[in-house]
């Protein structure tokens, strides 16, 4: 089993979390997949971006906002 550097983003309303995961590469069809612990972390910080506590979402990831942009013709 191999072991990689990945990154997945959790969108809620007007944030964005850019979480780091380890991806597990094997040669089964489910490859590459994360481990429980990574998938726990997704849902912790999807959970805190929900609740509004970005402080406890940024002790897990990199957050950011969203912001709309207005475009004129």
């Amino acid at each position: 089993m191999n072991k990689r550097h990945g990154v997945r983003y959790v969108h809620e309303g007007k944030f964005v979390a850019k979480v780091d995961v380890e991806l597990l590469e094997d040669e089964t069809d489910w490859s590459p997949y994360l481990s429980v612990e990574d998938g726990y972390k997704l849902d912790d910080v999807r959970d805190a971006l929900k609740r509004g506590d970005i402080a406890a979402a940024a002790k897990l990831a990199r957050v950011f906002a969203l912001q709309p942009v207005v475009v004129s013709q």
